[in-house]
C-alpha cells in the first residue's frame, strides 16, 4: 500500500495520508517528535486544501454503497476491524506511548481493549436502530434513522487512539463515510488504524485519514461545503474557530471540549480511596480533559486529607512512560510545556501557596512536577482556566451549598468527581453541580451505554450509546395518510 514508512518503536508505520484506500504523499511535511526524549520519530505528510478535497470527494463517492449495506452488512466488517485492533495491541500500544508519552501499561491493558470495544459496540448497537411507528387517528408516522453522509472527525493528542475510535465506531456503524484529521503532535496510531481498517475490508473511501497542521488540513476540512457532520474533541478556543467555519455551510457540529472539573470530598467519605483517586488526577501528566483539577474538601477533614494525598503522591514515580513503575510521564510538546509553566508562574506571581511541586522535574525537558496550589481565589486564572498539566488547586468548603457554589464557579461543565458516604447527600450535591458527568465514589468510568459530554463551554452534544450514534444520523419522519 505505502512507500513512505518508518520504524517507530519496532513497528512499521506509514507517514502518508490514507485516501480512497491508497496512501497519498504530500510535498509538505511536518516533524513528529517523541515527548519522552525529544527523538525524531517521522517526517509526516502535511495535507492542505487539496488533500482535504480529495478525501471528502472519496468519502462522498463511497457513501451510497456503504450506507446501502445497512447495519447488518456493515457489522461483520466492523467486527473484523475491532478484532484487528486487538491483534495489533502490542504495536498500537508501543507507538502510542512513544508518540504522545502516555503510559505503556495503560495503553496495553486499558486503551487498546477499549479502542476495539468502541468499534464493536457500535456495530452491534446499530443493529437495534430499526426505527418505529407513531400511530394517530388520521396518519401513520414511520420514524427512520438515516446516515447523515460524510463526517469529519478531528481528534486530540492526549488520547488519539481511544478518542479516534470513540468517533469512528458510531460514525461508521451509522452508515456514514469519514475523514479523520489526527493530531499533528501524535498522528501515528491513527495511521496504523487506517492499515487495520484496510486489512479488515473497510471499503476504499469509507475511512480516510488526512494528516497535517490544524490551521491547514483541519481548516480545509471543516470549511468544506460537502461535509455533513463535524465531530471535534479538543480545546474550547479551537472549537470556536471550527464552529465559526461550520456555520457558513450550516454543518452540524458535536464537540467534547475542555474542563476545569471539581473533585469534591465530604467529611464522611472513604478518605483513603479519595486520596488515591486525587493522586490519580496526575496520570498522563494531567493531560486529561475530565480530570478533577480543583480539589474541594470539607473543612473538618481537610488537614488529615491533605496528608493522605501527600503520601499517595509521594509514591508516584515521574519518568519514562515505557517503565511499568512510572505513574507520571512527560508533557506532549515544548509549546505545551511552556503553556503549563506559564500558568504556574503567573499563579506564583499572584501569591498563591505551593503545597508541592511547581517546577520542571529533573527527569527531562518535558517533565513537570506534580503540583498542588492552595490559596487561589475564584477569580484567578489558575482557578478558572484549564491548565492541562499536572497542576491541581486546593480549596475547602463548610457545607453543601458552598461546595456546589464553588464547584460551579467556572465557565466549564465537563465532569465532576464526588466522594461521599451518604447516598442522599451525594445525589443532592451531584444534582446541583453543572457537569455532563458526575462520578460518585469512582472516577473515569466511561460506560459505552451512557452519554458523555459537557455543559457550558465544555461541549455540544453527547458521545456514547444511542446519544453518540444519533450525532451521525438524520432522524426522518415519513407520514402516511390514506394508504
Amino acid at each position: 500500500m505505502a512507500q513512505n514508512r518508518v520504524n517507530v518503536a519496532g513497528v512499521d508505520v506509514s507517514t502518508d495520508h490514507y485516501i480512497a484506500g491508497q496512501r497519498i504523499a504530500s510535498k509538505k511535511h511536518f516533524l513528529d517528535r517523541s515527548p519522552i526524549d525529544g527523538a525524531a520519530l517521522a517526517d509526516v505528510s502535511a495535507g492542505g486544501a487539496a488533500e482535504a478535497d480529495m478525501a471528502v470527494t472519496a468519502a462522498r463517492r463511497a457513501f451510497p454503497a456503504w450506507a446501502a449495506l445497512g447495519p447488518e452488512g456493515r457489522a461483520p466488517i466492523l467486527r473484523r476491524f475491532a478484532e484487528g485492533i486487538l491483534a495489533r495491541s502490542a504495536d498500537l500500544s508501543a507507538v502510542e506511548t512513544v508518540d504522545n508519552g502516555s503510559l505503556l501499561s495503560g495503553n496495553q491493558h486499558r486503551v487498546v481493549p477499549r479502542a476495539a470495544l468502541n468499534i464493536s459496540y457500535f456495530a452491534e448497537h446499530a443493529l437495534t436502530l430499526r426505527g418505529h411507528t407513531i400511530d394517530s387517528p388520521e396518519v401513520v408516522n414511520h420514524i427512520h434513522y438515516d446516515p447523515a453522509g460524510v463526517a469529519v472527525l478531528i481528534t486530540p493528542w492526549n488520547g488519539p487512539m481511544m478518542l479516534t475510535t470513540w468517533k469512528i465506531g458510531p460514525a461508521l456503524a451509522a452508515g456514514n463515510t469519514i475523514v479523520v484529521k489526527p493530531p499533528e503532535w501524535a498522528p501515528l496510531t491513527c495511521s496504523l488504524l487506517a492499515d487495520i481498517a484496510h486489512e479488515a475490508g473497510v471499503p476504499a473511501g469509507v475511512l480516510n485519514v488526512v494528516q497535517g497542521i490544524g490551521e491547514e488540513a483541519g481548516a480545509a476540512l471543516v470549511q468544506h461545503s460537502d461535509v455533513d457532520r463535524i465531530s471535534f474533541t479538543g480545546s474550547t478556543d479551537t472549537a470556536q474557530i471550527i464552529g465559526a467555519a461550520a456555520a457558513h455551510s450550516i454543518t452540524p457540529v458535536s464537540m467534547e471540549l475542555g474542563g476545569k472539573s471539581p473533585f469534591i470530598v465530604c467529611a464522611d467519605a472513604d478518605l483513603k480511596a479519595a486520596a488515591q483517586t486525587v493522586a490519580g488526577q496526575y496520570i498522563n501528566a494531567g493531560q486529561v480533559c475530565l480530570a478533577g483539577t480543583r480539589i474541594l474538601v470539607e473543612e473538618p477533614v481537610a488537614e488529615k486529607f491533605l496528608g493522605m494525598i501527600r503520601d499517595a503522591v509521594s509514591h508516584m514515580t515521574v519518568g519514562d512512560p515505557r517503565d511499568a513503575n512510572t505513574r507520571v510521564g512527560p508533557l506532549i510538546h515544548p509549546d505545551h510545556f511552556a503553556r503549563v509553566e506559564g500558568f504556574v508562574e503567573r499563579a506564583r506571581s499572584e501569591g498563591v501557596e505551593f503545597l508541592w511541586g511547581g517546577a520542571r522535574h529533573n527527569q527531562g525537558e518535558l517533565y513537570f512536577q506534580p503540583t498542588l496550589i492552595a490559596g487561589a481565589r475564584r477569580d484567578q486564572e489558575i482557578f478558572q482556566s484549564e491548565v492541562f498539566g499536572p497542576v491541581l488547586t486546593w480549596n475547602t468548603f463548610r457545607n453543601d451549598h458552598e461546595a456546589i457554589e464553588v464547584a460551579n464557579a467556572t465557565k466549564y461543565g465537563l465532569a465532576a468527581t464526588l466522594f461521599c458516604g451518604n447516598e442522599e447527600r451525594a445525589m443532592r450535591i451531584a444534582s446541583g453541580v453543572v457537569a455532563g458527568t458526575a462520578w460518585v465514589n469512582c472516577f473515569f468510568v466511561r460506560e459505552l451505554a451512557a452519554p458523555f459530554g459537557g455543559a457550558r463551554r465544555s461541549g455540544i452534544g453527547r458521545e456514547g450509546s444511542k446519544y453518540g450514534i444519533e450525532e451521525y444520523l438524520e432522524i426522518k419522519a415519513v407520514t402516511l395518510a390514506g394508504l
